[in-house]
């Protein structure tokens, strides 16, 4: 499988829900970073460039919401999911996630990511050729593109 070289920010307090999302989205060509809880998805939120952030709700000392609206503040467009146990969620933070989804919907995670994902460059994407690279196929970046997953 090609990669898409999209780099997702991944976050949630629980090894057993982060871990198997972190193997499928690999799997599927992602580059995926993860994080344990808010404070350390924050230092790697300003220190790598992701192109989407998947985070659970409740996690001790900073919630999804807190972590999403901070996120916001730094980046406008960066879409947010939040993967979460919950069925209902009353929170005006929840106002800066791009969508919201249940726990254990890896496959629904994975569609979303793709339905949001191709609107936006990839952040580790090669640069478009230049008249001063020769060696670029004739065929483009299309050809190229078209065996991505």
């Amino acid at each position: 499988m090609a990669e898409t070289h999209f780099v997702i920010l991944c976050v949630d307090d629980e090894p057993a829900v982060l871990h198997p999302l972190e193997i499928m989205l690999k799997r599927r060509g992602y580059t995926v970073v993860t994080a344990a809880d808010g404070p350390s998805a924050l230092d790697l939120f300003r220190q790598i460039k992701f192109d989407a952030v998947v985070l659970d709700y409740s996690m001790p000392g900073m919630s999804g919401g807190e972590v999403a609206e901070k996120i916001r503040q730094e980046n406008a467009t960066v879409p947010i999911i939040l993967h979460t146990g919950y069925k209902e969620l009353d929170d005006p933070l929840l106002a800066n996630v791009t969508s919201t989804l249940p726990k254990g919907s890896l496959n629904f995670l994975i569609t979303k990511l793709n339905d949001l994902l191709p609107a936006v460059a990839p952040v580790s994407a090669p640069a478009p050729p230049t008249e001063a690279s020769p060696e670029v196929s004739p065929e483009g970046p299309a050809a190229q593109s078209a065996h991505v997953a």
